[in-house]
């Protein structure tokens, strides 16, 4: 029987890179042993009696999706965006449960896992829906791109170096549509793997019916929501970087250790953190602390040791 009274909770933002690795072929073989590689960080939370929740970014996965439902539209049924993030979210949540069930075992850790395939509502008159940014899929020319725009209803825009690209919605999550059903997950013990890639976008019809929308949510924002919905302690987000910068490389580059909600936030109204790079995760962890939140890590996988003494990584508290 669990203690879990005793437990306290996290929500840990897996980016992309944790399951995806940068510097080899985006093979599964690679996929699974990259994964593994990542669950230092979660066995090292459990041992500090803290039980995870995790989510996790698919931004490489998700348009290797919706290119293969792109290139096999002409001789299977063509595949909307939503299906491509419920796809992915069950896909590499398999390999982290699994590659997490052999690793609990092999630690001696009795922990049931369990993968939920998340469905966030968002608001249908969101102003990203009528002025989409997020870029999905691969670049191309003028032509192709007005050609596929044309036979799938896409949106698309314009690069710096002359070629389009699809861009899609990408909304503010409202409410993590089975939270209540994660809370009571931990609070029995049990490791819960949701909000893949954000979750899969929905929003209610005028009968209150879920209908899904082809959209994408950050994952950040998204993790944000959900630890403040099952009332987590700590938000940790990992990415490629040990400690977040102000004036990201240039030559004054400053590294956070330690660091104040009042203080993050006037760095952000300053312009340190811009949309494209570190500005979500910032502002996930604004909206975490705000909400409840105690204490908000970001930090690299392999920094996770070294963090939880407050030694690496960047600290953000009320």
């Amino acid at each position: 029987m669990y203690k879990e009274n005793l437990l306290q909770k996290a929500v840990v933002a897996l980016g992309g890179n944790a399951l995806s690795p940068s510097d080899k072929v985006d093979s599964i073989a690679n996929q699974f042993k990259q994964t593994r590689q990542s669950l230092d960080a979660v066995i090292d939370l459990l041992n500090q009696d803290i039980i995870p929740v995790i989510t996790h970014g698919n931004g490489p996965q998700v348009g290797n999706a919706a290119l293969r439902a792109e290139q096999l539209a002409d001789s299977v049924p063509y595949l909307p965006l939503g299906i491509n993030v419920a796809d992915t979210e069950g896909g590499m949540g398999y390999m982290i449960e699994q590659s997490l069930i052999n690793r609990l075992r092999r630690e001696g850790i009795q922990r049931h896992v369990v993968t939920l395939i998340s469905q966030v509502l968002v608001d249908e008159n969101d102003p990203s829906i009528l002025n989409p940014t997020k870029y999905i899929g691969s670049a191309m020319p003028e032509i192709d791109a007005k050609a596929k725009a044309k036979q799938f209803g896409w949106t698309i825009k314009q690069l710096d170096n002359g070629l389009w690209r699809r861009v899609v919605p990408s909304p503010e999550p409202r409410d993590i549509i089975n939270s209540d059903v994660i809370k009571q997950l931990i609070e029995m013990g049990h490791i819960v793997i949701a909000v893949g890639g954000g979750g899969v976008p929905a929003f209610r019809d005028i009968n209150g019916n879920l209908e899904g929308l082809d959209a994408v949510i950050d994952k950040d924002k998204a993790s944000a929501l959900l630890a403040n919905q099952i009332g987590a302690d700590f938000l940790y987000i990992f990415t490629d970087i040990e400690q977040v910068a102000l004036n990201y490389g240039k030559a004054n580059e400053h590294h956070l250790s330690n660091i104040s909600l009042e203080a993050l936030k006037k760095y952000m109204a300053e312009g340190h953190f811009p949309p494209g790079s570190m500005g979500p995760k910032i502002e996930a962890s604004i909206s975490f602390l705000e909400n409840g939140g105690k204490r908000v890590i970001i930090t690299s996988i392999d920094s996770i040791k070294k963090d939880a003494s407050g030694k690496l990584g960047t600290i953000i508290t009320k």
